[in-house]
């Protein structure tokens, strides 16, 4: 009877400690890679036009509502001292990214305007090799499966490029379209869950990432789903060793569409974290 009361007390007093426990907020804000989407023939691409910097600093400033005080962005870690050097000239005034070589990137026309008006020291590079295109899979049984499911977001992300093209769909309200469930889970289940059900092949021109070695035929699909995951878990080993560095309260990750249901699933599963929707501040 004493060790069932120890044990107890034992247990109530694991769970008041962890009840205590400080957790961090994160949310994952996705943006198409702006370098990518322009058209020099679209000028309504363009968010270097003075209509694209008006729609990237509403966009900037929704987010900024969640007040983030640690922020990643998708570069790898070894870019980090050009990334630290570029991000000081800005905060400085001195570095016109209408000049700079890729300077349509979001990490630069989101990111920094983001850090700097937030007065954040430095921004995190998290980003990690991997990845392969969905395009390899090509046959096997159930493939028709996985192609519909193509098929159907080509046909819900095309009308949107199209409609940003077009101008019907200003740039702001383009990427707000993106943090929509409706529209991020469509990609999340062509990667992460639909491929499960092809069976019996093989990848079709696989690049280097893919290391065909170890790759099961039988389960072809859930193979590739893996080569995604796996690039998301090190993206998410990224960002949690550097925050238990920095211990922030509240991290806001800007990668691309694709990653948003995959990285909220991750960090779903880690106690450690409670993930925040990005739609709460970015209103379609």
């Amino acid at each position: 009877m004493k060790k069932t009361c120890l044990s107890i007390l034992f247990a109530a007093f694991s769970y008041a400690s962890l009840a205590q426990k400080p957790t961090t907020e994160v949310m994952v804000v996705g943006c198409d890679h702006l370098n990518q989407i322009y058209k020099a023939d679209k000028p309504t691409t363009d968010v270097l036009t003075p209509q694209g910097q008006q729609n990237i600093s509403r966009f900037t400033a929704a987010i900024a509502n969640y007040q983030p005080d640690m922020l990643v962005v998708e570069a790898l870690p070894e870019e980090q001292p050009r990334l630290d050097s570029l991000y000081a000239l800005y905060r400085q005034g001195k570095l016109d990214l209408a000049t700079l070589p890729g300077g349509r990137s979001e990490i630069y026309q989101v990111a920094f305007r983001l850090g700097k008006q937030l007065q954040l020291p430095k921004i995190y590079c998290a980003n990690a090799p991997g990845g392969t295109s969905q395009g390899i899979l090509r046959t096997g049984q159930n493939i028709e499966v996985y192609q519909q499911a193509g098929a159907e977001l080509s046909k819900v992300a095309g009308a949107k490029r199209a409609a940003l093209e077009d101008g019907s769909l200003p740039l702001y309200r383009y990427l707000a379209a993106i943090n929509q469930p409706e529209l991020y889970n469509l990609v999340y289940r062509l990667r992460y869950v639909t491929p499960a059900r092809v069976m019996n092949s093989r990848f079709t021109n696989p690049d280097a990432a893919v290391d065909t070695a170890f790759v099961n035929p039988r389960y072809i699909g859930a193979e590739l789903i893996s080569v995604f995951k796996n690039r998301d878990y090190k993206i998410y080993s990224n960002i949690v060793t550097q925050a238990l560095q920095s211990r922030p309260q509240r991290v806001l990750a800007l990668f691309g569409a694709a990653h948003i249901g995959s990285l909220q699933s991750i960090f779903a599963s880690d106690p450690e974290f409670r993930v925040m929707e990005s739609r709460k501040y970015l209103k379609k």
